[in-house]
């Protein structure tokens, strides 16, 4: 039986976008914002945690795992729930998990609970994103559904940098817990926004259209399944790298030698260099195709993280960590174009949460082996070789995909 939309899904065959699309998308944006904040905030309050618990580096990498193992799993659940009940109430249900459980965070006596809590809002984290993404895919015009695409995810390192910015004066005046607390903010104020301006839709199609299947048996079937397959092994990798960063930079800049306020401005350096990214990816993209365009950026990460290992100057480091920033994230921003142009309407919910879902699995990993990598005494640079070389092998995977599964849309 196929799915019947609330409303009728509109048209990407127009010219522009009218003033309602443009505030919805406007809105979901504003939710990656908060995802990006959330996803930064806890790289910034490990040194923190380690004083005030007495926790170990590899187990504070644990903790940041299980937000990721939340957002795996959140990830692909609510990017097919999407498709089903509807992308509004996707968001908004997303949103409001992410906006409770990341507030009680600043509850937290203990690890245990702590790890609890960002478990659960882990599910939210990882809905929001693919959630947002398809509904703003929907509303736009198709030949600019890989811009807008990029371009939301800028969201996500201007999340990022307004917790470090945060960060720089919150935590050594009032200590972490309000860093967790400003998680009410979007809740109380862009929640209700949403459920006025998000259009009540779902991506289906009309009685009258045919489909062979839906959902995951669509998504991994004959036609789909090499390049779903190799989408979410290229998200796997460049999200290694890019929360991995997020994760540890500020840790791995203190065992360098800087206190944490110069540590965090390594951290904003990054998040800025992911916000200019998306914007230049999104030109990229346009210009040349999201997977070339990804493969470059995925490469000049590789390059910029790997060059660490020269010991270069201060100077010189804030300049990589900005060009890792547009790398790793930028790459990140083309799969997710990709995704939304490759799959046709009904299936774009479920294939975004599958690449984001499995590929959390390098999210999830991150923060675990760059603590283990710690703990053993390897030092910063075996963290850098790590995410490096992730990000050298989403150029391979990116390139696999750009010569063998040209987009059929």
């Amino acid at each position: 039986m196929p799915l019947t939309a609330t409303t009728a899904a509109p048209t990407t065959n127009r010219v522009g976008l009218d003033r309602t699309a443009t505030i919805a998308v406007v809105v979901c944006w504003l939710f990656v914002v908060f995802d990006g904040y959330d996803l930064i905030v806890y790289g910034n309050v490990i040194p923190s945690l380690q004083n005030e618990w007495g926790i170990s580096a590899a187990t504070a990498g644990t903790l940041g795992s299980l937000a990721f193992l939340g957002m795996m799993i959140g990830a692909v659940l609510a990017g097919r729930l999407s498709d089903i009940v509807g992308r509004k109430r996707a968001v908004i249900g997303c949103a409001i998990v992410l906006s409770v459980f990341t507030a009680l965070c600043a509850l937290a006596t203990g690890p245990v609970m702590f790890g609890a809590l960002r478990l659960i809002a882990g599910l939210g984290l990882g809905g929001l994103v693919p959630t947002s993404n398809a509904l703003a895919a929907e509303l736009v015009p198709a030949r600019w559904r890989a811009a807008v695409a990029t371009m939301m995810m800028s969201g996500v390192p201007i999340g990022g940098s307004i917790a470090a910015l945060l960060g720089i004066p919150v935590i050594p005046n009032w200590g972490w817990q309000p860093m967790f607390a400003f998680a009410l903010v979007p809740l109380i104020l862009l929640v209700p926004i949403a459920w006025k301006t998000l259009p009540d839709h779902t991506a289906a199609v009309t009685s009258t259209e045919v489909r062979p299947a839906t959902g995951f048996s669509a998504l991994l079937g004959t036609r789909f399944r090499s390049v779903s397959m190799m989408f979410a092994l290229a998200t796997m990798v460049t999200l290694l790298a890019w929360y991995g960063l997020g994760t540890w930079l500020p840790k791995l800049m203190q065992g360098a030698g800087t206190d944490l306020g110069s540590a965090l401005t390594f951290a904003l350096a990054l998040n800025l260099g992911a916000v200019a990214g998306s914007f230049v990816t999104a030109w990229g993209g346009v210009r040349f195709g999201t997977i070339p365009t990804s493969i470059v950026a995925a490469l000049l990460a590789g390059v910029a993280l790997l060059s660490l290992l020269t010991s270069p100057p201060v100077a010189l480091i804030y300049v990589i960590f900005v060009l890792a920033g547009v790398g790793t994230h930028g790459t990140q921003c083309l799969i997710i174009a990709a995704v939304a142009s490759y799959y046709p309407d009904y299936l774009r919910g479920t294939a975004l949460g599958w690449a984001l879902g499995v590929g959390r699995v390098g999210a999830v990993a991150a923060p675990q082996i760059g603590g283990l990598l710690l703990a053993a005494g390897l030092g910063a640079d075996s963290n850098f070789i790590l995410f490096g070389v992730s990000a050298l092998v989403a150029a391979l995977l990116l390139t696999v995909i750009w010569r063998r599964f040209p987009s059929p849309t």
